[in-house]
């Protein structure tokens, strides 16, 4: 089978198409022939290396047809979805043209979505609903802030929530040309993202905010905890900012009272994050019915997948990139 391969950690030309073995399903594994799949943030640092020692085939979500269930549940052909699982880090991911997953970690669907759509959701959209409903409590009633909402996450987040009855999502950019983009997806209010912008927030949110989907991670971390209201949740879902570690110390970082907590999608499939737990199936038929806005924002070809990487670290994609086999 066709596959892309790290040859070595480093830079996008470390990516090359070679010919390896197709997969073989072990027990409680699934075999799935890939049509499309999502480009993750995660992938850009597993390339570098910046992750330690992962796969060579990178990858951690997809989208495509069952070619052999050893188990006996699908049947081959059956339309799935599949996310983490180990894919891309500790075994072979979606970066070709079949992979094995974890039956855990897998899906079934029924859609009329196409493929490219289709592999705009899984990731992005389980991320979302489980930072939002797990982590975040969210609820009738509340204020929350998406900080990295033009993000394919962030833009994920404030599709579900501002489809939520009596939630108020409010976000922030870097660029003041994204505010109407932030308000048409459906966000009440957006901020120019800048130092100390819970300053700002707090003029027009005196109590503060009921909770905050940080995306952006360890450069805005401490300034969102200053956003949220006494018993409020952050919740640090992503790393736009950098990988670089945090210096913590609560005595001098962390308001009294706030809630902080932390979510990555290799927890789904375990014991406390399973699968189960996500409406995936509803979460595409709101799709299908026009609630959310996720069509990619641009779809390469599987000999493309260098050229996807170089545009997702430009940052300047605002939105889901997909590739297509």
């Amino acid at each position: 089978m066709k596959a892309i391969v790290i040859k070595q950690y480093g830079d996008v030309d470390q990516l090359e198409q070679r010919e390896i073995p197709v997969p073989v399903p072990e027990k409680d594994e699934i075999l799935i022939r890939i049509k499309a799949f999502g480009i993750n943030r995660a992938e850009l640092y597993m390339r570098q290396g910046l992750w330690g020692e992962v796969a060579r085939v990178s990858g951690i979500e997809c989208v495509g047809m069952i070619e052999n269930d050893p188990s006996g549940l699908y049947q081959k052909g059956q339309k799935v979805v599949a996310i983490m699982g180990g894919m891309g880090r500790e075994r072979n991911g979606s970066y070709a043209e079949f992979t094995c997953v974890p039956s855990s970690n897998v899906f079934p669907v029924e859609t009329s979505l196409s493929w490219a759509d289709l592999a705009a959701i899984p990731e992005s959209y389980a991320t979302a609903w489980s930072c939002l409903y797990e982590n975040m409590k969210m609820k009738a009633g509340d204020t929350l802030f998406i900080r990295g909402g033009t993000s394919a996450l962030g833009q994920a987040a404030i599709n579900i929530a501002s489809n939520t009855d009596h939630v108020t999502v409010i976000s922030s950019t870097r660029s003041g040309e994204n505010s109407l983009f932030l308000k048409k997806l459906g966000c009440k209010k957006v901020f120019l993202e800048r130092e100390n912008l819970s300053e700002h927030l707090r003029k027009e949110y005196l109590n503060g905010i009921d909770s905050v989907m940080d995306i952006v991670g360890n450069t805005t971390l401490f300034d969102s905890m200053k956003m949220v209201k006494k018993d409020g949740i952050v919740c640090n879902a992503g790393f736009l900012g950098g990988g670089d570690p945090v210096l913590f110390n609560p005595l001098r970082d962390m308001p009294p009272s706030v809630n902080l907590n932390f979510f990555a999608s290799f927890m789904f499939g375990t014991k406390d994050y399973p699968l189960s737990n996500v409406p995936m199936q509803q979460l595409i038929n709101d799709a299908e019915k026009g609630y959310y806005k996720i069509k990619p924002v641009r779809i390469f070809a599987f000999d493309e997948v260098g050229r996807a990487h170089e545009l997702a670290e430009s940052n300047l994609a605002c939105g889901k990139i997909v590739v297509t086999l």
